[in-house]
Formats: C-alpha cells, sequence, structure tokens
C-alpha cells in the first residue's frame, strides 16, 4: 500500500470533518470572496433565478425531451464546461455528477471505473454518438474511461438511476451519453505539464444547406508514474485518436447521418514478478485498439420522429510481458454489431409514443479461448403525457437473448411544477444486464447464467435549472439489485456448480442495496461568476444471504463524496480563474470490509488569458496540497501537477 505522510495520516477518519473542510475550502472560498460579482444584492439574485437555462436531452426517452420536464435525475455537462476544467482527464469533468465517484489502477490512462450510485463500473452503459461502447470482450464487459478523452466533445449527459426500458441491457446504475462536437470553423489545442505530458488536438468543420461535416483527432502522451504504489518505474500511457461526424441532407424532412471513431491506446502496467510474485514493477504493458462508428438515416415532421441505423464497436486488447518476447501474452478481441429503430409519435391531447425496436450481434474470441457468439433483439414502447405544468411517462420493454432467453423491464416517471421554477419528480426503474460472452461461454463459463437485475426509486424537489442563473436540487434514491454474478471459487470443490471447473466459475449468487441521498446547488450572481457544489451520502450493502459479507460495504463505495467549484472571469484583460475542491470520504478496497481506503480531498486552480479574440493561454495546479490517497488499495496515484497549454479557434 502507498505510504501517506504522517500530517496526512489520520486526517480523513472521521470525513467529512471541520478540520478538513477548513482546510480545502479556503481554495474556493478565496476566489469566490475575492469576486466583486459575490457582493450583488438579494434581489438581483432572486430576479436572476427566473431566467431558466433549459436543456434538451435524449438520453431518457431516447427522443429530445426538455430536462426540466422529466421525472428521472439528468446532469446535461456543456463544451463551455468541459473547456473550462482543461486538461485530458475526463474524471475532473464527470466528478461534477452527483452520485458518481470513480476508480483507476495507477495514473491517468491507466483502467478507470466509473459508478453511479453505488454500481459496478460494469452496469453503467456508455455511449458515444448513439454506440454502445462496452467491451464485449472483457470479462464483466463495461468501459474503460482511461481511454476516452475530452478533445472533440461537445457535451456529456448522464441518467442517473436504472433505465433498461430504452437503453436495455447494462443500464442498471445508470448511462453516460457522449456526444462529439458539430460545429464551423477549425480549432485547436496543444498543452504540456507534470510527469511529461504532452496533449494535442484539433477539430475541423463546416456547414451548408446541403449538410454538414465535422472532424477531430487527437495525441495524448504522459511518462506516468508507478502504477505499482511502492514501484520507481514510471508507467506511462499514449493514445491517438480519430473522429467526426456528418449529415447529408436528402430533403427538408430526411438526412443521412454518420459518426465515426478510432482510438489506440498503449497502457505501462505492473504486475506480480518471480521469485517473490508481490505486486511492484514490471516491464508488462497493454494495447488497446476502438473501433466504433453508425450510419443511418433521421427523419423529422410535426407528427413524427424516426432514427434508424446501423452501428459498430470493435475493441482488441492485447498484453505483452518484454520478459518473454515480442509478441503478445494473451490478448482478447470483441466485437458488437447492432440494427436499431427509434421513434416518437405526437399524438393528440399532449400525448406522445416514444418507441424502438433493435438486434444486437456480439462475438468474443480470446487466446484461451475459441469465437463466441450472441444475438439480443428487443422492443419497448413508452408512452408520455406533457402539460405546461406536469409531465407523466411510462413503458416497456422486452429482451431476448439466444443464450438466456427472455427479459421484460418496466419504468415510470413524473415532474409537476410546484411553484415558478419549482419543481418535484420522481422515478421508478428496472434494469438488466446481460451475462457477458466471457461469463457464459468462457473456460470459466456457466451456460445457465440469468440477467443480472435491479429496481430502483428515487423522488426530489428541484429548483431552476443546472445551467441558469440559480439551481438548487435534492434527491433520495435506493436501488435493489439481485442475481449479481460473481466469480465462485472451485478448489478443492469437485461438486454441483464446480463439476468441470476446476479453477472456478460464474453463478448468480450475489444480491446488494444502495441508497442514499443527493444535493446539488448553483449559482451565476452574475455574467462573470459562477458557483456550483454536488454533495453525495451512498450506503452501498451486500445483503447477498447466507454470504460472509452480508451486511458489509461493497468495496470502493465512499459514503461521501462532494465537489466544490468556482469561476471568475476578472476585470483584467479577460482573465478567468477558476478552483475545484474534490472530496471523498474513506471506503473500503476488499468485500471483507478489512483493508481501508482512506477519504481523500483534492484541490485544483486554474486559470486562462486571452491573448486575441482567437487564442486563449491556460494553465492548472491539480492536486495543489501535494496529497497522498489511493482509489484502489497498491496503486499508485499523482501528486503536484502543473500543465501549461494554448488554445485557438477560427
Amino acid at each position: 500500500m502507498a505510504q501517506r505522510s504522517s500530517r496526512h495520516e489520520r486526517q480523513y477518519r472521521s470525513w467529512p470533518g471541520v478540520r478538513l473542510v477548513k482546510k480545502y475550502l479556503l481554495s474556493v472560498s478565496a476566489l469566490v470572496l475575492a469576486s466583486p460579482a459575490f457582493a450583488q444584492a438579494t434581489d438581483d439574485i432572486y430576479l436572476a433565478s427566473q431566467i431558466r437555462a433549459d436543456a434538451i436531452t435524449v438520453i431518457a426517452t431516447g427522443s429530445e425531451a426538455r430536462v426540466d420536464q422529466l421525472g428521472q435525475p439528468v446532469t446535461v455537462i456543456s463544451a463551455q464546461e468541459i473547456q473550462s476544467i482543461q486538461g485530458p482527464d475526463i474524471t475532473r469533468v464527470l466528478e461534477r455528477v452527483p452520485g458518481l465517484t470513480f476508480t483507476r489502477n495507477g495514473g491517468p490512462g491507466s483502467f478507470t471505473g466509473v459508478r453511479l450510485r453505488g454500481a459496478d463500473a460494469e452496469q453503467v452503459l456508455v455511449l458515444v454518438d448513439g454506440v454502445r461502447l462496452e467491451d464485449v470482450s472483457a470479462p464483466s464487459g463495461g468501459f474503460d474511461f482511461g481511454t476516452l478523452t475530452p478533445g472533440g466533445i461537445e457535451r456529456i449527459d448522464v441518467l442517473r438511476g436504472s433505465n433498461s426500458v430504452i437503453w436495455g441491457s447494462a443500464a442498471i446504475g445508470g448511462v453516460i451519453a457522449v456526444q462529439s462536437r458539430d460545429f464551423t470553423g477549425v480549432e485547436a489545442s496543444a498543452e504540456y505539464g507534470a510527469n511529461e505530458s504532452y496533449m494535442a488536438d484539433a477539430s475541423a468543420g463546416l456547414a451548408s444547406d446541403l449538410g454538414a461535416i465535422t472532424l477531430n483527432g487527437g495525441y495524448t502522451r504522459n511518462e506516468g508514474i508507478s502504477a505499482a504504489a511502492v514501484g520507481t518505474e514510471p508507467d506511462g500511457f499514449r493514445q491517438w485518436r480519430i473522429g467526426g461526424r456528418g449529415r447529408l441532407n436528402i430533403t427538408q424532412d430526411l438526412a443521412i447521418v454518420a459518426t465515426a471513431r478510432y482510438a489506440d491506446s498503449s497502457a505501462d502496467i505492473d504486475g506480480f514478478a518471480a521469485p517473490t510474485f508481490t505486486f511492484g514493477d514490471t516491464p508488462e504493458y497493454q494495447t488497446t485498439r476502438q473501433a466504433s462508428g453508425r450510419v443511418g438515416l433521421r427523419y423529422t415532421s410535426d407528427a413524427l420522429t424516426l432514427n434508424t441505423g446501423f452501428a459498430l464497436s470493435d475493441t482488441k486488447r492485447d498484453y505483452f510481458d518484454p520478459t518473454f518476447g515480442t509478441y503478445p501474452s494473451f490478448g482478447y478481441v470483441g466485437r458488437s454489431e447492432r440494427a436499431d429503430l427509434t421513434g416518437r409519435f405526437n399524438l393528440p391531447a399532449s400525448f406522445t409514443l416514444d418507441f424502438g425496436a433493435d438486434s444486437e450481434w456480439t462475438r468474443f474470441s480470446s487466446t484461451f479461448d475459441a469465437e463466441a457468439k450472441a444475438n439480443l433483439t428487443s422492443g419497448h414502447a413508452m408512452l408520455g403525457w406533457t402539460s405546461d405544468r406536469a409531465s407523466l411517462a411510462a413503458g416497456v420493454r422486452i429482451d431476448d437473448h439466444s443464450r438466456f432467453g427472455t427479459a421484460w423491464t418496466f419504468g415510470a416517471n413524473g415532474s409537476m411544477d410546484l411553484a415558478q421554477d419549482l419543481r418535484v419528480r420522481a422515478s421508478y426503474g428496472e434494469g438488466f444486464k446481460a451475462p457477458t460472452l466471457y461469463q457464459l461461454l468462457s473456460e470459466y463459463g456457466n451456460t445457465t447464467l440469468v440477467p443480472e437485475r435491479s429496481k430502483s426509486y428515487d423522488a426530489g424537489l428541484e429548483w431552476g435549472s443546472r445551467n441558469g442563473m440559480l439551481h438548487a436540487s435534492a434527491t433520495v434514491f435506493r436501488r435493489d439489485s439481485r442475481n449479481l454474478i460473481v466469480f465462485v471459487s472451485c478448489r478443492g470443490v469437485t461438486s454441483a456448480i464446480c463439476v468441470n471447473r476446476p479453477s472456478g466459475t460464474y453463478d448468480n449468487i450475489g444480491k446488494a442495496r444502495a441508497e442514499g441521498f443527493e444535493v446539488e446547488i448553483g449559482a451565476r450572481p452574475g455574467d462573470t461568476l459562477q458557483l456550483r457544489a454536488a454533495y453525495t451520502y451512498l450506503e452501498a450493502r451486500n445483503l447477498t444471504p447466507g454470504n460472509a459479507n452480508n451486511g458489509r460495504d461493497l468495496a470502493r463505495r465512499p459514503r461521501h463524496a462532494l465537489t466544490l467549484s468556482s469561476d471568475w472571469t476578472t476585470p483584467l484583460a479577460g482573465l478567468a480563474v477558476g478552483a475545484d475542491l474534490r472530496m471523498v470520504g474513506d471506503s473500503f478496497d476488499n468485500a471483507s470490509n478489512s483493508r481501508r481506503l482512506d477519504g481523500y480531498a483534492l484541490t485544483t486552480l486554474r486559470a486562462s488569458l486571452p491573448v486575441t479574440a482567437a487564442v486563449e493561454l491556460y494553465g492548472r495546479v491539480e492536486n495543489l496540497f501535494d496529497e497522498g490517497y489511493e482509489t484502489v488499495a497498491g496503486y499508485g496515484t499523482w501528486g503536484r501537477s502543473a500543465f501549461i497549454g494554448i488554445r485557438a479557434r477560427y
């Protein structure tokens, strides 16, 4: 385990303690109090709160809907906010979302798992430009956020809570939808900083009455730190990527749309070298190549909207150990091909019908496993009603899997205005996650597995909107999960499920509950100042009957998580300064709760200065107080790090 300096050794045992708050709150409050805009009169703030900035999302229903009319909790992060945070680490953007935490096996670029409301990282569905990006060759599926950088991203939509009615398998914890840039012009950025970090991004786009096209690409590299906290050899990361999106207008109502993304990544990793076989420095590394895209048709009229297409997602991972030669030690290949149709009928009396159908063909193979295949065919419908003051929606989905059979999913949500800018919302959602091909058909597979299932409930009050002048929300939530798939050791066991599985297999024996509450506050007292805060209290526990860990916290689920941020554009030549404070409480690294992960607080200071109307300089310092911390026991994390960059747009 990484060693912590004595001045931090026991500081977080009782988080959120007074000492911790006083120490780190200064980094944000200093900027706030220095701003003359913060001293505006209460009446000005009240008047500003009446101005509503409504966002549009498709993440809740599959069709465009206003966030302030949804019963489900959705956060929309804009390109402007992403740009203000700076840098290639996508988690620094995502940690502003209530209920979201992450773990990382080393520095930026290492495997990064994102959790929503205590769900497993593999139980969060990730979409990039409408394409599902779960790695179907991985043992539990899921998506590695270490391979996703913010370059070329226009927005990120996050839905918290089960929503398999619309999105099907893997949407137990929620959905994260990433959309790439669509603009006219040319923009580029470059950055250099700590641990020999380099980043370069560029995008170009043009549009006309005939259509539009945008291309983007980038390169990221760092020499990093040792992935093993006890090690001394730097473990670096390198990625280059290219992507784009386009639209060709056939008629006023009909268009051909297409998106594509390719990323080639290499990350150094540490392992368990002979003769001690303890975790430490090794020359091993991993390469990941991801290709995804979609092409389809979009039809829009007053009465009907249709969106149909074919999507492809392909992942190839290889692991190398130069000690034994230049060829991969082992590797995995996974592919998903998906045909889909979604649409909306605008019915009389303010009713709408959102509907969809899709069929997905998945396959995987590895060095040790022959090719395995499966097919999942689905259909769903959601009936909605919206008035000036209220909205209601309810839907159902059926999925038929070629390996495990049929699964039904239900969901409903509603929202109602109580007063101007104040609304109450509530939702019920069910989720399921199909067993992966690895869990079903690998050398450890179990063909009798059934899907993991969940039921989630939440209710909340919300004032204003997140992107408006004044915003506040409070949400209580609960999610019950069952049939969770876990690995079962068969060492010394030769009966029942362990027949012909000497090393182990998978089984549906897990049960868990996650519950808590979220609070989010935001204010824009003037055009030059933005303040945000997001806090989550979470209890995520193992409730598996007869299990030795029944009643204990699920691993790596901190009970407390708080993000504070401020951004102020000063009167000094457009200089903008900002600060972020991320505070995370204690958690446990293992299911038995015998290994503790201490809480931590990380502070980032940011600044940007326009040189001309088109060129801007920027810089930041991450982990300002050089905090020693871990998100996974035994893995290193970056200390104080400084970066400087330039960006231009024409």
